[in-house]
């Protein structure tokens, strides 16, 4: 009988969806910096926060090294966004960038009171941040740290957080779906490969009982003609024999089609299944049998009782042993069998192997279904074994069986398909549109709401720098004596060389003790002379303000 090759599934591959969604992520994560660094060059100062005190190389390094922390957001998503928000309190800058990764994180947490606490946790990390910093630095009240605090935390995590979470519930909510769907078929699958095998089994028994009855009958006549016509008519004898040797063949013949009918979970008839099936035990009264039948065989067993073992591995054992000897009694009558059978931690292994016959067989009767091993190798591949067939020199014949000793369940499948309604309602949503063109809806709507984010952080920040008080500088007319020096500089008063020049020969007397600055105003009197203000200071205190003029040289 030629060898065929046992059927494989190969392993599936990666989820085309899985690398759809890790696409379509660098795709807006490269918009998301893109984004990052335009808002960052529109608000220049304003996103800055109390960092705008800091060196431009400082600056630049935080937001480097702000924009490093997006990639690794998919491992550590939780300790990312968390980093961010901290980081966006004082750099409102990275509100963009916290959005993200406050979606991306808040998506992936399943269980809803972490979910909550994560959310809470980052959209306050912003506004005590912004309070403590900007107190801290004297950069502005604590107010202002507040209003810029609750703007980055609001638009940059809580707004996008409840999106992620809306958007994860909807992830589980299709994950469940599928596998109750999933489950369903299994179900119906289970239920309708139940009803086929009943059905099979009943046709099996209703063979049995019929055909099985009336051959039966033949051979018992046939058997009754043959014992008369030995006395009446010798010269029919060696007719009624053939009738009878026929009708035996067509019984095992019977016997192996109710095998094929038969379910592959048990097996009916005066071969069912028992507790000694398959075990050592059973290895040696099928081997009794066959000495019995006149053929030498050799048993050899290495490694424990396979009692302990899955009925369906004794079963597969079972059979690939007794079919074996059967072929050795039609095809190779008399020969040597040596039965081998290897029992390790992880799988069994069995080999019957035969030599050449004394004589040589005789022609085939055309009697064989060619099921006998063809049955074997789908019993063993169903274990996920593997059976190996085929002649072994002159006339010698290899049948070995190797299965696991632990199957995995038939019924359990880590890579289930899903279901198939689902399957065509995603290629009729996506099959119109080819290539890159599927993922527009999708790269469209982050990027759309990555712009709404940077819009919102660009107009909340706009806003409260625009209400941060600022103290407005003192005018000239303002200063009286008695101002310390730094308020007389913070009204851009300094001392210039050019109008000191000016007024020297030209000036007051001035009062003891005194320092006097000559700030340079540019005011030009209607007759061509120069105005010039001196201001006078004892111990940095202005105590003497004198205004004259000079005269302009063209």
């Amino acid at each position: 009988m030629p060898l065929t090759p046992p059927t494989t599934r190969p392993h599936p591959a990666a989820p085309p969806r899985r690398r759809k969604r890790r696409r379509l992520a660098a795709l807006l994560e490269a918009g998301t910096a893109f984004g990052y660094l335009g808002v960052l060059g529109a608000l220049g100062p304003y996103a800055m926060g109390y960092f705008e005190l800091l060196p431009t190389e400082a600056k630049l390094a935080l937001c480097a090294g702000a924009a490093a922390l997006l990639p690794f957001r998919r491992r550590f998503p939780v300790t990312s966004l968390l980093i961010l928000a901290l980081l966006a309190g004082a750099l409102p800058i990275c509100g963009m960038l916290t959005a993200l990764a406050a979606y991306d994180a808040i998506r992936r947490v399943d269980d809803p009171r972490r979910r909550t606490v994560v959310l809470l946790t980052a959209t306050v990390l912003p506004v005590l941040t912004a309070i403590v910093g900007t107190a801290g630095t004297h950069y502005g009240s604590w107010r202002y740290g507040l209003a810029q605090g609750i703007v980055v935390g609001g638009v940059g995590v809580l707004v996008p957080g409840l999106v992620g979470s809306s958007r994860g519930q909807q992830d589980r909510l299709m994950v469940a779906l599928r596998e109750r769907a999933a489950a369903a078929e299994e179900a119906r699958r289970l239920i309708d490969s139940a009803s086929r095998v009943e059905e099979r089994s009943r046709i099996a028994a209703e063979m049995h009982d019929l055909v099985g009855h009336r051959l039966s009958l033949i051979s018992l006549h046939s058997g009754g003609l043959e014992m008369a016509l030995a006395t009446k008519a010798p010269e029919l004898k060696d007719e009624a024999a053939q009738v009878r040797a026929v009708t035996r063949d067509a019984m095992n013949e019977l016997r192996a089609v109710l095998g094929v009918l038969g379910p592959l979970g048990r097996d009916t008839g005066t071969e069912a299944l028992t507790d000694a099936t398959g075990t050592r035990a059973d290895i040696d009264a099928l081997a009794e049998e066959s000495r019995a039948a006149g053929i030498t065989i050799t048993v050899r067993w290495q490694g424990p009782d396979l009692d302990a073992l899955e009925p369906r591995v004794r079963r597969a054992v079972h059979r690939v042993v007794r079919e074996s000897l059967t072929n050795v009694h039609r095809y190779a009558t008399g020969a040597s069998v040596e039965l081998t059978v290897e029992h390790t931690d992880d799988r069994v292994r069995v080999t019957v192997r035969n030599g050449a016959p004394p004589t040589p067989p005789e022609a085939t009767t055309g009697l064989g279904t060619g099921r006998g091993l063809t049955g074997l190798r789908e019993r063993v591949g169903l274990l996920g074994g593997e059976l190996r067939t085929g002649p072994t020199g002159p006339g010698g014949y290899l049948v070995e069986a190797t299965v696991p000793a632990h199957p995995a369940s038939s019924s359990a499948s880590a890579t289930r398909p899903e279901p198939a309604y689902l399957a065509a309602e995603e290629d009729r949503q996506s099959g119109a549109l080819p290539g890159f063109l599927r993922h527009l809806p999708g790269l469209a709507t982050g990027v759309l709401g990555l712009a709404g984010v940077g819009a919102m952080l660009a107009f909340g920040l706009g806003l409260v720098q625009s209400s941060r008080p600022v103290q407005e500088p003192l005018s000239p007319d303002s200063i009286h004596v008695g101002m310390g020096r730094h308020d007389v500089e913070a009204a851009y008063l300094y001392d210039s060389d050019l109008a000191r020049a000016a007024a020297a020969g030209r000036e007051p007397p001035r009062p003891g003790g005194t320092d006097c600055i000559f700030p340079f105003t540019g005011d030009e009197a209607l007759d061509g002379r120069l105005e010039i203000t001196r201001y006078c200071f004892r111990a940095d205190v202005l105590t003497d303000i004198d205004t004259f003029s000079v005269p302009v040289a063209r």
